[in-house]
């Protein structure tokens, strides 16, 4: 009886360690604080940054969760609401079946350089596991891609530790 039980404790274990965390990552806003904000190209790079981050984080083994862009609109009472209302963010993630939420924001002071911001909220008990921001220089596809890479970096660590960006390519 007890070798039953023990087996069953290590399945248990081997199952918990590798299920997959599921995230909802809702889409990035963009903060543009320059003298000609919201342009096309920010717009764009905005737009980028979720299913940039999507990618990286599925290809780590996370479980991408999806929330309807239009449950994301109702639910936002105004720029930055979500942001700084974790609680309407668990509902979100909730509501979708995920274990984690994450709301973005591309914060642009300057056109120098640009942040990518997170809040990483656990949905069972609205705890807030991390706030990042990841700094990107000039409006590059690669340099916003590396943003998203130093991101996933930081989600990673405090989830599964599992997320190895690819390496830059070697000049031949």
């Amino acid at each position: 009886m007890k070798a039953g039980l023990l087996l069953f404790l290590i399945a248990l274990f081997v199952t918990e360690a590798n299920a997959e965390s599921s995230i909802a990552i809702l889409d990035f806003e963009l903060h543009d604080l320059t003298l000609a904000p919201g342009i096309p190209a920010e717009i764009e790079r905005t737009a980028s940054v979720k299913p940039l981050l999507e990618k990286e984080l599925k290809g780590a083994g996370y479980h991408i969760i999806s929330v309807p862009l239009a449950d994301q609109h109702y639910a936002n009472s105004g720029f930055g609401y979500l942001f700084d209302h974790d609680d309407v963010a668990v509902a979100l993630g909730k509501s979708a079946g995920a274990d984690y939420v994450l709301v973005g924001r591309l914060h642009k002071p300057s056109f120098l350089f640009a942040y990518l911001m997170g809040h990483l909220v656990r949905v069972n008990d609205g705890k807030l596991i991390g706030n990042y921001v990841s700094e990107t220089k000039g409006g590059d596809l690669k340099l916003t891609l590396k943003g998203v890479e130093s991101l996933a970096v930081k989600i990673d660590a405090d989830l599964d530790n599992r997320y190895t960006p690819t390496p830059p390519k070697q000049k031949p």
